[in-house]
């Protein structure tokens, strides 16, 4: 045990964790070169078609120094807000963490986010200065933020370029210095924490765990303390490239069971595995549960596959446990899921990967956030959908969640990030200047604000400069609407969105100038309206296609023109009154994107 070593490594999105996770594989040799590639890691085609880290991936490399041999057992994680939840996934499983700051752009607001998990968990931080290859690199400046920022010295940040390789060694090295080495008994029951499990169509569920007290061995009988079902362990073995199986895996030590689970319910990420004969007193305190932000419908595109999406997202969960799904059904979709996520670029990420692993498309209706209804009789209602809402007698005030927003930025984008946050209802709780140009912001916000487009128009308005990251503080009152869409007089349920009062106007406006454009002509006019709930806030009209029944008229007197014209419009009367208009599945996607 006083051999192993079993770290992460955290940092803002893009400042280079999986190339230096690729150049530790390169320097320990843990890979031939053949099968070296960038960022090999990340084995997802979603994550190397984005160039990011979806994933959190654990490998174990062989380190030999001094006479002495170690094992590292690495977890490369994401970077994203959207993924904060495999970040503290992988820093449960460590001792130590690998900081890393880009040098050309400093610590980013998801810098310190990370840290503070990592501190929380009593971890060895080791920060490293990486890209200093860059000709827009300044070393001293960052150097120093990072000094202020965890207290080290500043010979202990580390100097690196993972795209050259630059610096590797040193890492190693101080990987082996500054990290304890686990602290377990070996010798007491067993005692092993699940992080990550996924699903094998040939093999059943494999689970990664680490060894916390005791060891376990290939042929024991083990039992998972949540769920209390026992299994036989057919193999265990340590994560490479590929599963390397092994008689033990020892104290310490990172590995994955397999054991022939075959329903994903069995198997719950956080849970503790411990021997039949002689099993653990309690099971070790693993996650917090994760809180989905945001909720949206999902509904299969034909219904008879309703089944086959819940066997996928079950699949889907095993790999991604902050996805949460309950189900519903929609008057206009038919049955589907109403689905939990961290934000919208989770959810983009489930919708592709169920059309990509599992072949299944869907349909996402408008997300939001979840809201405390409460009502005249003193309830309190949880409401994650429009359609759950109380009638409007019945409602005494509905509050949504508030966030505080932490966005770090350069100072010359100071007005305009301000105006943002104010235009998303936002208060100012605070402002300081890290250095002369760089000053960080802390707001007061409604979480429904940000969800959307917040983070790309921050983006564009600062030029890529500002980093933004968030934390849910609690609930705080609303005046929120139900804006319903209907259509000649009939509510579509699948469009009906909860929205501020300010905003209902201008957006159940956009939402029909849309649709008009999308909704094919029938042969009878469609009013398009927005309503709150008696009360209709905008209309548009798709015209009606009308065939020329006045042609075979010349000459004459004009009353057979108008006979013939009275006759169509009575017919397209009464066809108004049976048609029933369908939406198309691209006016739904059209609309969601608003």
């Amino acid at each position: 045990m006083r051999n192993i070593r079993n770290f992460c490594i955290i940092a803002h999105i893009d400042h280079g964790k999986s190339t230096l996770a690729d150049r530790m594989l390169e320097c320990t040799k843990t890979l031939d070169e053949r099968d070296m590639e960038d960022q090999v890691l990340d084995s997802m085609d979603l994550e190397k078609e984005k160039g990011i880290t979806i994933k959190s991936h654990a490998i174990q490399m062989n380190y030999s120094r001094d006479g002495q041999d170690y094992v590292l057992n690495l977890i490369d994680t994401p970077g994203h807000v959207d993924f904060s939840y495999e970040v503290s996934r992988a820093i449960a499983s460590c001792e130590g963490a690998l900081l890393v700051v880009d040098a050309t752009q400093g610590i980013q607001a998801q810098t310190i986010s990370n840290l503070y998990l990592a501190i929380e968990h009593d971890l060895a931080i080791i920060p490293v200065l990486n890209k200093i290859d860059m000709d827009a690199a300044m070393i001293d400046v960052v150097r120093d933020q990072i000094v202020d920022l965890i207290g080290c010295d500043p010979d202990e940040v580390l100097l690196a370029s993972a795209r050259t390789g630059e610096g590797v060694p040193a890492i190693l090295d101080a990987i082996v210095d500054r990290v304890p080495a686990p602290s377990g008994d070996p010798d007491a029951p067993l005692q092993a924490l699940i992080f990550d499990s996924v699903f094998n169509p040939f093999r059943g569920i494999i689970a990664y765990f680490k060894v916390v007290n005791g060891s376990i061995h290939s042929g024991d009988k083990v039992k998972f303390v949540h769920t209390g079902r026992s299994y036989d362990a057919d193999e265990v073995g340590v994560l490479k490239m590929k599963l390397c199986p092994r008689d033990e895996i020892p104290c310490g030590s990172v590995g994955y069971i397999i054991s022939g689970i075959k329903t994903a319910v069995e198997v719950k990420v956080g849970d503790t595995i411990t021997h039949v004969e002689n099993p653990c007193s309690g099971h070790i305190a693993g996650f917090e549960e994760v809180k989905p932000m945001l909720f949206a419908g999902v509904y299969p595109v034909e219904a008879d596959e309703y089944e086959d999406l819940r066997a996928s997202l079950e699949k889907l969960q095993l790999n991604d446990a902050s996805l949460v799904f309950e189900p519903e059904s929609s008057l206009a979709l038919g049955f589907g899921f109403r689905c939990g996520f961290l934000g919208l670029l989770h959810l983009e990420i489930v919708q592709e990967r169920l059309y990509r692993e599992f072949d299944m498309d869907v349909i996402t209706t408008v997300p939001n956030v979840s809201y405390k209804v409460y009502t005249t009789q003193g309830d309190v209602v949880d409401v994650h959908n429009p359609s759950g809402l109380p009638a409007p007698t019945l409602i005494d005030h509905i509050e949504e969640p508030y966030i505080r927003a932490q966005i770090i930025s350069k100072s010359d984008f100071f007005g305009p990030i301000m105006k943002l946050c104010l235009d998303k209802r936002g208060t100012l709780a605070g402002q300081h200047f890290l250095t002369s140009d760089r000053v960080e912001l802390n707001y007061d916000m409604p979480l429904a604000e940000i969800v959307f487009d917040f983070y790309d128009r921050l983006k564009s308005i600062s030029k890529g400069y500002a980093s933004f990251d968030y934390h849910v503080t609690g609930f705080d009152k609303a005046d929120l609407v139900k804006l319903d869409i209907l259509l000649n007089g009939e509510p579509v349920d699948a469009l009906s969105s909860l929205i501020h009062r300010d905003h209902a106007y201008d957006f159940g406006r956009r939402m029909c100038e849309k649709l008009k454009e999308l909704i094919p002509r029938q042969q009878f006019e469609i009013a398009i309206q927005a309503a709150i709930g008696a009360k209709i806030i905008a209309r548009e009209t798709v015209k009606a296609v009308r065939k020329e029944v006045t042609g075979k008229c010349y000459g004459g007197d004009i009353t057979s023109m108008r006979k013939l014209l009275e006759k169509q419009k009575k017919g397209k009367k009464r066809m108004r009154q049976i048609g029933n208009v369908q939406v198309p599945q691209s006016a739904f996607m059209a609309v969601l994107k608003l």
